[in-house]
């Protein structure tokens, strides 16, 4: 039997990038992300594995992709600006295929905003941060334990993908503190890494995709002739300026992981089997959510929830269904209005979407959720 213990949800993380394999973590203290630096410095050399601290942000993301192509399981973890100086080599992964997990606990923004205060503002900075066109998974925990299971989760990805994973924690949940009980490692599924699929020597070309379109490039020091760049390459990893291999390439990227959308996307449903009305919501505010739509079911309300665990890919199946059932959406994070965008894309005006949007610091309170219930349920009128 495992053993219950008093943890915090960066500790978690911590613990399960390392349940996951993770061996080397390369990062620069930000609140509120430092207690995964400082977990990984602390855990990380009594296992064998490397803790390096970096000038900044970008060196620390730029180390952990080296580290990744050299063949070990590597994270970094920062927050706001951090974040966003990290984003060209968030990009490079993503071009370059390499597997990497980025642990952003995010706080109010923009620019350093305010450092200790929860936020969800970072929802389209994960899709869409870096430039170009490119996949991206995404995965947000609403509670220490999860913390630990998607922490996991972004490490399989990441490998089995070959792919830079965003854990789009929140101050709300790194900065929690729960009784958890953490499962037995021989129990956990545990994705390795990918490796060549023929021999060293002529005629091997590293960015082959495998049947699943993801390739099978060899890690570095293995003997193999690798070359790794951002630019558009083609199977052999070389630069190509070439119309047709630049679409095939980009076109291989978004397939990789559209392929996979079904098993990708995490949705948990509460009280949906009568319900007429739905809140939507994600991470430390579906906690939140969650104690609102208990109550409002107490007073005779037919509300429901779903939240998300994987914000991207976007769970436009479960939205779609969602739409299809209810009267009215209310979509609940802690920022001026991000995933709201989506659940309206995807809705496409079959019923009514409204946001409840909280930016000011604090985060929300059941009544203010409550609240956005009856507003929606009254057609919008205050």
């Amino acid at each position: 039997m495992s053993k219950a213990r008093l943890m915090q949800g960066n500790e978690a993380c911590v613990e399960g990038a390392l349940a996951a394999g993770v061996r080397f973590f390369g990062g620069y203290p930000i609140t509120p992300s430092t207690e995964i630096a400082e977990g990984m410095a602390q855990r990380l050399p009594a296992i064998g594995g490397t803790f390096i601290q970096m000038e900044d942000e970008i060196a620390s993301m730029g180390v952990v992709l080296g580290a990744a192509l050299a063949g070990k399981k590597s994270l970094t973890a920062s927050s706001g600006p951090g974040i966003s100086l990290k984003q060209e080599l968030i990009g490079y992964a993503a071009a370059a295929e390499i597997p990497v997990v980025v642990v952003n606990v995010q706080r109010v923004g923009p620019s350093t905003g305010q450092p200790t205060a929860p936020s969800q503002g970072d929802v389209m900075q994960a899709r869409w941060g870096t430039h170009g066109d490119h996949p991206m998974i995404a995965l947000s925990p609403w509670s220490v334990r999860e913390a630990f299971d998607t922490a996991i989760m972004a490490v399989n990805y990441s490998e089995r993908f070959r792919t830079p994973v965003i854990l789009l924690m929140d101050e709300i949940v790194g900065h929690l503190r729960e009784k958890v009980e953490l499962p037995e490692a021989d129990t956990i599924e545990i994705y390795p890494r990918r490796k060549p699929t023929c021999s060293r020597g002529e005629g091997y070309e590293p960015y082959t995709p495998d049947k699943d379109l993801v390739p099978n490039p060899a890690d570095f020091g293995t003997g193999y002739h690798i070359h790794v760049t951002g630019l558009i390459h083609d199977e052999t990893g070389f630069p190509v300026g070439n119309p047709k291999i630049t679409r095939e390439a980009i076109s291989r990227l978004h397939e990789k992981i559209e392929i996979a959308r079904d098993e990708i996307t995490h949705v948990e449903e509460y009280f949906m089997e009568d319900a007429e009305y739905a809140v939507v919501s994600f991470g430390g505010s579906a906690r939140t959510a969650y104690e609102a739509v208990m109550n409002a079911r107490k007073k005779g309300i037919r509300v429901g929830m779903v939240r998300l665990i994987t914000i991207w890919p976007f769970a436009d199946k479960a939205i779609d269904e969602l739409a299809q059932k209810v009267k009215g959406i209310l979509v609940a994070e802690l920022n001026y209005g991000q995933l709201v965008g989506e659940v309206e894309r995807v809705v496409a005006g079959r019923c009514d979407v409204q946001l409840c949007g909280k930016y000011d610091m604090t985060i929300f309170e059941p009544a203010e959720i409550e609240a956005g219930i009856d507003k929606l349920i009254a057609g919008g009128k205050a």
